[in-house]
Parts: structure tokens; sequence; C-alpha cells
């Protein structure tokens, strides 16, 4: 994924806005959020008078009865401000988890439907981050940084409408110091926000790094690749470390610096205040009053530069979010689709494509395919065969509508697949790869996802019909043993007999298997070819083979090099006709 190019300042904050359009659903929690802070944020500033009335009335009155009537008002403002700040947190945190949760979700929901070339061009691990680091930073803001801000903010406009009302001389002293606050504020808080962009994509960088080696750890270690490995994640980590220590530097220059200036300030209030009073200008209780309300302005601007540092981040992390989600896929359902007249058109040919040719995004100079041809009829069994790079899982990815073709056209039962929704077309096709795929759960949940509402009855009809029921049987939990992340816990041949078993359960029109035997042993192989020709009968079978057993029975074979179809016939027809075929049969067959 290209790096995120520092914004300017006002577009970084304005990247924050439709995040609120995730808030909305949730407006009447944010309502009694609110209220819960206005309530504690007049408590608060309640307290200054409380402060005033306690050191006139029972400090310098001398009234033990007006001391202790002053004391619990106080201790009752306190216990009013405790349930209100209870309720104030909670309600925030509420709403920053609920809105975080539903952003992560909007960003997986676009994730999985974009097109397969924005993840050749986009690194997953980045994207891993953008899902979990960046929503977690927006939860931080919403739910706890927010909330301090707004608390902050109510409190330094009334802790000014107070100090106003308690003395205006000292009150300019205070607002003539508030220019040197804001200085520092704007001048550290811009750098600030670039630093955190870039310590988000180093962290992004770490995570995608780990994953890789994880992923493949077995090859790590069997070049005994141990060392270097852990010296270059070291290396990478020292990087998001320098970035980071930048950015923690940046921000504690700000807290500082106006930590420094606020309290200069209320000193420079104090020894005015001090002197009033000893001149008899003003009580001593006004003081008190003053220079709590001081302090809680002081406090709140301290927690408004705190809060602008984190606001800076959540405007990189918000602007990374919001680009996952306008991110349009190229593949796309169509506007009105013709799903209906599949129903209708069952004598027509499977699949036909007319004259497709398709070059990869990420290669744009090269031809995948080239002009292309091909009817295959209903109940066929189409055998693809060629050299590396010919273009035969090209066109398997076509015919799924993975990518579109530059130009031609694939027909399904005589309807152009991009006018049939991407649900009905793939639920009519059953792809069984030569790597198998399988998820980090149980078999049952692996077979099943061939058809997540069949019974249990039917996936074990599913495992006995790909040959995978006897040694699911012998796993540690049958049925509901866990298989590790891409199956670990399992051998080449008993991964490719599970996903056999999907393929079975979800019962497709058309099949595609693209060298599901090549990488097997003998005893393997056999249980997988039988299990195949089992999920073949009846139904319309493509398959890229380099297996002659596999390739010499099919009705059709077509022979591509180059992204081209160079010929088509039956097995003897080509060793006849095709001087390719009968080179790759010398070469890949293992002709007799």
């Amino acid at each position: 994924m290209s790096k995120t190019t520092p914004k300017p300042e006002k577009a970084a904050f304005s990247s924050l806005l439709p995040i609120f359009a995730f808030i909305k659903p949730y407006k009447w929690m944010v309502v009694a959020a609110l209220a819960a802070l206005l309530v504690t944020a007049g408590v608060n500033l309640s307290l200054g008078q409380g402060v005033k009335f306690v050191i006139d009335h029972g400090f310098i009155a001398g009234s033990q009865a007006q001391l202790q009537q002053a004391v619990l008002v106080l201790i009752g403002l306190i216990s009013l401000l405790a349930v209100g700040t209870f309720s104030r947190f909670y309600l925030m945190s509420w709403i920053g988890e609920r809105v975080s949760n539903d952003i992560r979700k909007a960003v997986f929901n676009r994730i999985v439907t974009l097109h397969p070339s924005y993840f050749e061009e986009n690194r997953s691990g980045e994207l891993m981050s953008r899902l979990t680091t960046d929503t977690t930073l927006l939860q931080s803001i919403i739910g706890s940084s927010f909330s301090m801000a707004l608390r902050s903010a109510l409190m330094l406009v009334g802790g000014l409408v107070m100090l106003l009302v308690t003395n205006l001389k000292l009150t300019l002293v205070v607002i003539a110091c508030v220019p040197l606050v804001l200085v520092p504020m704007m001048v550290f808080g811009k750098k600030v926000r670039k630093l955190a962009s870039s310590s988000q994509d180093a962290i992004a960088d770490i995570s995608t790094y780990a994953g890789e080696i994880i992923q493949n750890i077995k090859v790590v270690q069997s070049y005994s690749h141990e060392a270097q490995e852990q010296h270059a994640f070291a290396l990478e980590t020292e990087k998001a470390f320098s970035v980071a220590k930048s950015r923690i530097k940046q921000r504690s220059f700000l807290i500082a610096a106006v930590i420094f200036l606020t309290f200069s300030a209320i000193s420079a209030m104090l020894w005015v205040g001090g002197s009033d009073v000893l001149a008899g200008t003003m009580t001593g209780g006004e003081l008190g009053a003053f220079v709590f309300y001081a302090i809680m302005v002081a406090m709140s601007v301290a927690t408004v530069a705190e809060v602008y540092g984190e606001l800076q981040r959540a405007a990189g992390a918000a602007a990374r979010l919001l680009e996952l989600l306008a991110v349009k896929s190229e593949i796309e359902n169509p506007i009105t689709s013709q799903d209906d007249k599949l129903l209708v058109n069952t004598n027509s040919p499977a699949i036909e494509l007319e004259n497709i040719s398709f070059n990869y995004p990420s290669r744009p100079d090269v031809s995948a395919l080239n002009k292309i041809s091909l009817t295959i009829e209903q109940g066929k069994t189409v055998a693809i065969v060629g050299p590396s790079g010919a273009g035969k899982t090209t066109l398997f990815e076509l015919l799924q509508r993975f990518y579109d073709p530059a130009n031609g056209a694939i027909k399904f039962n005589d309807v152009n697949i991009k006018d049939l929704s991407l649900n009905t077309l793939r639920g009519k096709m059953g792809m069984v790869a030569q790597n198998p795929i399988l998820f980090s759960s149980d078999v049952m949940h692996n077979i099943r996802y061939g058809n997540p509402n069949a019974t249990d009855e039917q996936v074990y009809a599913a495992a006995k019909h790909a040959h995978a029921d006897e040694f699911i049987k012998q796993l540690p939990q049958g049925y509901n043993s866990f298989l590790g992340e891409q199956g670990v816990r399992l051998s080449g041949g008993q991964k490719q007999r599970i996903v056999l078993a999907r393929a079975i359960l979800k019962d497709p029109e058309i099949l595609l298997l693209d060298e599901a035997t090549s990488a097997l042993d003998a005893q393997s192989e056999h249980h997988v070819q039988a299990a195949l020709e089992h999920l073949m009968q009846n139904r319309t079978t493509l398959i890229i083979a380099h297996r002659l057993a596999t390739v010499k029975h099919a009705d059709v074979i077509v022979v591509m090099k180059n992204g081209e179809i160079k010929a088509t016939g039956s097995h003897q027809q080509l060793l006849v006709s095709s001087p390719l075929y009968q080179r790759l049969c010398e070469l890949q067959f293992n002709k007799n």
C-alpha cells in the first residue's frame, strides 16, 4: 500500500468529519453523554464558589456552623461530580468501542469485496494494520480523547467566564498569556501529525514483515535464516522506534511548553492577586476562588494541548481508513442482473469464450490471453494443457470473474457473465486448486464452507465421497479437530481431500480443477483421483493438468501457449496434429 502523504493541517482535521457518520446512529447515547458532560462541567465550576464560601464564611468569619454548612455543600457537589463523571466516562467509552467496531466492520466488508488486482498492489500486512491499529486509535480518540477535549473546552470557556466574574484585572493577566500558549500548540502540533503518520506506516511495515516470516517459517528454518531474520526484524523495529521517538519528543515539547507557560501565568496572577489581598482591595475567598478557576483553566489548556496531538494522529488514521472505504471494486454486480435467464437456457453451451484478450493490471505490457475463443458443451470434460505462463490459470480467474477481459465476452449458459450477479455466477462454479486453502478452524467448518447450510450428515457424506472420512475419524477430535493455520496438521493429500469434500458439498454446475493432483504422492493421488471421478460425474469440468492419465480421457483437450489456443481435439487427434502437444506428452506426461 502506498505511503500516506502528509496533508495540509486543515485537510487532516477535515478527514475526521466523515467519522461522525458512524456516530450518528447512536445520537441518543451521545446526547446522554453530553448531558453528563454539562453536569460535571457545571459542578466543577460551582466548586470554585464553594471554595470562596468556605474561606470567607467559614475560615475568615470564624463560624463553625457556617463552615460545616459550606463543607456539606461542597461534599454534595463532589458526590454529584462523581456520578456525572461515571456516566460521562461510561457513555463515551461505550460510544468509542461501538463506533470503532462499526468502522472495523465497514472496512473489512469493503476489503473482502475488492477486486483481486487491488491485493496485487497493496500488501495484506499493511491492510491488516489499518484494520486493527488505526481503528484502535480512533476508538481511543472517540471514547476518551474526544470526551476529554469537550470537557476541557467547556471548562476552559466556563473557567474564563468565572474568572471575569470573580476579578476582571486578574483575568486580563491570564488572557494576555493565552497567545503564548497557542503558539507552541500550532508549531509542535503540526510536527506531531506528520510524525504520527510516519509512525503508523512504520508499524504497518513491522506487521507485514513479521506476518510474512511467520507464514513461511518452515522455509526460514530450513535455510537456517533465523539469525538473519531476527536481525532484519530488529532493524524494522528500530526504524519504527526512531520515528516514534521523534514523535514523542515533539509531543513532550508541546505539553511541557504549554504547562510551563500556563503555570507561569498563574504565578504572575498570584503575585498580582496577593498584592491586592494585602492592599485590601479583594478578599481571601475571591483570591482562592480565582486561583481555583485559574488552575482549572490551566489544566484545561494543558489537556487540550495533549488531546491536540492525539487528534493529529487520529486525523492520519481516519484518512487511511476512509481511503480504504472509498476504494471502488473494479468487479461489481450489474445494476440489473439476468440471473433468471439461467433457468431457461439449459440446452445452450455451458461456457462460451468469444475473442477474449486480457492483461493483468500489474503487468499491463504483457498479454496474458490473446483473442481466445472456445465453446464448452454441457456435461463435457475439457482439459487445458500448455507450458507455464500459457494463460491456463488466468482463464479460470476470468471464468469466476476475478478479472474482466479487456476485449471479448464470456457467456455462461448463453448469458454474459457481466450480466449475472457475482454470487450467482460463483455459486455455479467450484474451484479445486493445486495448493489447497484451509482455514484456521476445525474440519467441520472447512468442509461446510462449501455450503454453510449443510447438515452434519451431508458433511459426512461429502467427506466419504472425497475419501477423507477415514483419516478424519482418526484425528484427535474427529470432525471437530482443529487443523491449525493453513491446515498445517494435515499432509498435502489430506488437505486436498478436505478441499474436495468442500467442493462436493457445494455441488457446482461447473467444476474447475487447477492441477489438483500434481503435487501429490502416488497413494494420495489415487484417493484424490477417485474422489475427482465422483465429483466430475454429470457436470461440466475444466481441468488444468500435467498428468497424462487425467488428460487422455477428457472429451476435449485445449493446447495453449503464450496466451493463445494452439490446438483443440482429443488425445489421439492431438498426438497426430499438434507438435506442441506431442512435446508436452514427452516432457510432462511420461508417455510410454
